[in-house]
């Protein structure tokens, strides 16, 4: 990262902020007005907030940032910008969860020249699949910042790591054993929470959420996912297991009481903290089981960067969003177990000594195999869960998977209809 100046503009002179953000903002404060970004309470956050200084002698801005929760960043979101405001520059959103909403109701600045047309931004770097669901209608949004993939973790004093989905079942309902306490597996059964997790299953038996604008989770692939799902969970599973989202989940693998757990990588650390686990020393780490498909594991941005297009800085906006999503950045803040997007950053092997071995190797592998989506890109994410979520927990519960998936497909049908409506009216 450029430690001057000079070398901080000669990176930016690629392209002028200001000329690709021209009639986004109101013209320009002084230097007295702080340079506002609001993000969630995260680990990139704070580890961006303690190299902020670099930022502010090179920009001569102050900047001020502001950390919330998920749900209260998406509650301040709704109640400022619906009001047009300004005293937000720099947006942290979940591209997949609201950027398609935030982009319908006009919030989200156009990046695309500006990462298009900057050759030594490299967009090309970025890996293709946070890249894609950084895009809406053919547009730029975003830039990803932290990413995260599903990984198979594993007990390595009872079991080694399965190689196929079909294997994964056979020895989870071998080492099966409630009686002993250990569980063949453990995941997120909750309806809509399972959602994201389901996505790689669903996406490795070759099927999808949504085939040309329709529904489908009623095809033959979309059922066979559900029913492996249903039954590695209702098989293996623990009791409740229908209603365990992420926090339920986790704590039962990490306690040693299940066999397989297939969650986000970014959990990590809770599965390896010597505080909460039990398992430690015994946790094994794999890429996502093949199946029918071969491995086709979720790749997406947890994370991204954004410009609120009321914001009167656009051109120090887009200047944070380079320099937080630098090459050089990138590299440092994966060096500390913080995985982001960009491809030479996953090259380079010293980035990956924040991670455990077998870890990095795996996510390396899932990386390159990753689909840029978890759940269904549509505006009204939530409401799409749920219709999905459905079948889900038939299957775990052991009741008829297909007649549930055919319901679901019907009202994700219907669903699909009213969304691409409210996307339509601006």
């Amino acid at each position: 990262m450029p430690s001057t100046r000079r070398g901080f503009l000669t990176m930016l002179g690629a392209v002028s902020a200001g000329a690709a953000l021209a009639g986004c903002g109101q013209g320009s404060p002084g230097r007295d007005t702080p340079l506002r970004v609001l993000a969630a309470n995260h680990v990139w956050t704070r580890a961006v907030r303690e190299r902020i200084g670099e930022f502010e002698d090179l920009v001569r801005r102050r900047v001020t940032i502001s950390m919330l929760t998920g749900d209260q960043l998406a509650s301040a979101y709704n109640v400022k910008l619906n009001a047009s405001a300004t005293d937000i520059d720099v947006m942290m959103v979940r591209a997949l969860q609201e950027q398609a909403l935030f982009t319908r109701n006009g919030w989200l600045a156009d990046l695309t020249d500006l990462v298009g047309g900057d050759a030594e931004y490299r967009w090309s770097d970025f890996q293709q699949a946070p890249r894609t669901a950084s895009i809406v209608a053919g547009r730029v949004r975003s830039v990803p910042v932290v990413t995260e993939r599903p990984v198979l973790y594993y007990r390595k004093d009872l079991t080694g790591p399965p190689g196929t989905l079909a294997e994964l079942l056979d020895s989870a309902v071998r080492l099966h054993d409630p009686g002993r306490g250990v569980f063949g597996a453990v995941g997120r059964g909750q309806r809509t929470g399972a959602v994201t997790q389901w996505s790689s299953f669903l996406y490795s038996h070759g099927g999808d959420f949504v085939v040309d604008g329709r529904s489908a989770i009623g095809s033959p692939a979309a059922i066979s996912a559900y029913q492996y799902y249903g039954e590695l969970l209702g098989r293996a599973g623990p009791p409740g297991v229908a209603n365990m989202s992420l926090e339920q989940a986790m704590p039962v693998f990490a306690q040693g009481k299940a066999a397989f757990y297939v969650d986000a990588d970014a959990i990590y650390t809770s599965i390896v903290d010597p505080k909460t686990s039990l398992v430690r020393d015994r946790v094994g780490f794999a890429p996502f089981p093949a199946g029918p498909a071969g491995s086709r594991p979720y790749n997406v941005p947890s994370w991204s960067l954004g410009i609120n297009r009321y914001s009167l800085l656009q051109e120090d906006s887009w200047r944070f969003l380079r320099w937080a999503s630098s090459p050089a950045m990138v590299s440092a803040l994966q060096a500390k177990g913080i995985p982001g997007a960009r491809e030479s950053a996953w090259a380079d092997l010293a980035t990956l000594t924040g991670f455990p071995p077998e870890l990095a190797a795996a996510m390396r592998v899932n990386a390159r195999n990753g689909i840029g989506s978890d759940r269904p890109r549509v505006l009204q994410v939530g409401r799409a869960r749920d219709i999905v979520g459905a079948p889900l927990v038939a299957g775990v519960l052991g009741q008829p998977v297909a007649p549930a998936a055919r319901a679901a497909d019907v009202e994700l049908a219907a669903f699909l209809v009213r969304d691409n409506r409210h996307r339509e009216q601006r």
